[in-house]
């Protein structure tokens, strides 16, 4: 592979590492329903604000989320909200994995 080509896949793959946690999954959900502080997420998360805020800064170095400090507190948005869209491609194989299993068991 060209060093070119490889630097490509590796910038993917950072991005899509840094989504790879249901809890991240959950934030970026979130995120594209609207800005939001991060006492809100901790809220929905039901965790600790550090946990909830370790999870904001993987998503925000992969360059997926955007922060802004107001005050004392920090609202985060989504930077590009069609990162979303990878949601509907894994729903397609998530239900042509169910189709294949249940045409297995037939």
């Amino acid at each position: 592979m060209e060093p070119d080509v490889k630097a490509k896949y590796q910038m993917r793959a950072r991005i899509l590492k840094a989504m790879a946690h249901p809890t991240r999954l959950f934030l970026i959900d979130e995120l594209a329903r609207g800005e939001r502080c991060v006492c809100e997420l901790t809220a929905m998360v039901g965790a600790d604000t550090s946990t909830v805020s370790k999870h904001l800064s993987v998503l925000r170095e992969a360059g997926i989320v955007s922060d802004e400090k107001r005050g004392l507190m920090v609202f985060y948005s989504l930077r590009v909200p069609c990162v979303t869209n990878v949601f509907k491609c894994v729903e397609g194989v998530l239900e042509a994995n169910a189709a294949a299993t249940l045409s297995a068991i037939r």
